[in-house]
């Protein structure tokens, strides 16, 4: 009667139970099985999947070589893997890519050795397991991954823009006034961390002439559309141009000066004087009154830079209009 024990011992499980239990696996899970001798490598088994990759049926495969049967080069890798796994003395797993008749072929392939029945001649026993379908499923789970990281950018981008449209005067296509405070806060705390100045602009549109007045809103439409152009053309992105109200406008130039901030500032003057804006076949034009100033140079806080730059753009506005003028420079005690 058999000890306890002697069910956990693989010998004691019949090898054709084994056989049919193996043979049974891979016809269930479409793996390719093979069975050699390991002297000679001549084929003693086949299943029909293993067959179909010889491009033979059964019984024209078994005696054969992989010599007689594949390509020399096939045949040469595919006996190294079957010497390795017989040096070893254990399972070894290895992976052969290949193309045969015009057809791709990847397998992971696991080799045992197994002693032939009867004291017969050592076997090698292979299962080839297609990796198509499984790379198959990866790629196409890398694209559906990468498509999502796509739409995914894109709602995000979407957002941020209807954010940023938000954000935007629908006239003149400029930020709001909020955009315009929140800009001001971010250069005054750059200003206080890295000790560097910026300049503020106040525009105001000069008071339109009888002509535009009688064009009513749809002619100053035109010029509200045109100074925003104008605007978005002079100033850089780090920069801030707002409208404030009806015809008053506000610029907020990132680490400029008083003197960069008044040439620039000027310029943007005469392109708006010399400007030609067409409504219902007519020519408009229309000039600018601006004030400028600078922090930390014109002034010491928010609301003293405000009033500076107030300041200025009326001085420019009592000069009769198209004119710039500067903030006067703060001098500090001693």
């Amino acid at each position: 009667m058999p000890e306890p024990n002697d069910a956990a011992d693989p010998a004691a499980v019949p090898a054709d139970a084994l056989a049919a239990l193996c043979c049974g696996w891979a016809e269930r899970q479409g793996l390719l099985l093979a069975v050699k001798d390991a002297g000679d490598g001549r084929y003693r088994y086949v299943n029909d999947a293993m067959a179909r990759l010889l491009g033979r049926p059964p019984g024209a495969i078994v005696g054969r070589t992989d010599a007689e049967l594949v390509e020399p080069a096939l045949a040469t890798a595919w006996r190294a893997a079957e010497q390795t796994t017989l040096a070893q003395h254990r399972p070894q797993s290895s992976e052969h890519r290949f193309e045969r008749a015009g057809q791709r072929h990847d397998y992971l392939v696991l080799r045992v050795a197994a002693p032939g029945a009867e004291g017969g001649p050592e076997l090698i026993c292979s299962l080839w397991a297609d990796q198509a379908p499984l790379r198959q499923r990866d790629g196409q789970l890398r694209a559906a991954l990468e498509q999502l990281e796509q739409q995914q950018r894109a709602n995000e981008a979407l957002r941020l823009e209807l954010a940023d449209q938000g954000m935007r005067d629908a006239a003149t296509g400029l930020y709001t006034r909020s955009r315009f405070d929140d800009h001001l806060r971010r250069e005054l705390d750059l200003s206080a961390r890295e000790h560097r100045e910026f300049a503020m602009v106040l525009i105001e549109i000069d008071p339109y002439g009888d002509r535009l007045q009688a064009l009513g809103a749809a002619g100053q439409a035109r010029i509200l559309e045109a100074m925003g152009r104008l605007l978005r053309g002079n100033t850089r992105a780090m920069d801030a141009a707002c409208r404030l109200d009806a015809r008053r406008f506000g610029v907020l130039l990132s680490g400029v000066g008083l003197a960069t901030a008044h040439a620039r500032m000027e310029g943007l003057r005469r392109q708006c004087a010399a400007q030609i804006v067409v409504h219902d076949g007519e020519e408009l034009g229309f000039s600018v009154s601006m004030g400028v100033a600078s922090y930390p140079h014109t002034a010491g806080s928010p609301e003293e830079l405000l009033a500076a730059c107030e300041g200025a753009l009326a001085e420019a506005q009592r000069r009769g209009g198209n004119h710039l003028r500067l903030a006067g420079i703060r001098f500090e005690p001693k």
